[in-house]
């Protein structure tokens, strides 16, 4: 009964250290990030408006602006966007527009089911 009994404590223990490490790390992960933000490391993706890290290697040149992006698929959605004659910043609106549009009509349609 004792060895069940010293089998328990000692797993309890091991889960309390490796959730309090877990949680250290989540908050030096977000440490770490608003650093990067604040340096200037973490640039804002034009299309998503995800952080990505400025050494990335999907960017596009754009006059002297250098635009850097999450993935191809966003680095492509720009790239027709200035095929079309948009500008970043009317690209930048028209995303955080529809995203907004998007998380409404998402509402909607959960609300109409109920």
């Amino acid at each position: 009964m004792s060895r069940f009994l010293f089998i328990a404590i000692a797993i309890g223990i091991i889960y309390l250290l490796l959730k309090g490490d877990k949680k250290k790390k989540v908050e030096r992960q977000r440490k770490e990030e608003e650093r990067l933000k604040a340096s200037g490391d973490l640039v804002k993706d034009p299309i998503c408006g995800a952080y990505v890290d400025r050494n990335g290697q999907i960017r596009v040149r754009q006059g002297d602006q250098v635009h850097f992006f999450c993935s191809y698929e966003c680095r492509d959605k720009f790239l027709k966007r200035l095929e079309g004659g948009e500008s970043a910043e009317e690209q930048a609106s028209a995303d955080s527009k529809s995203v907004a549009d998007d998380s409404d009509a998402s509402s909607d349609a959960s609300g109409s089911k109920q």
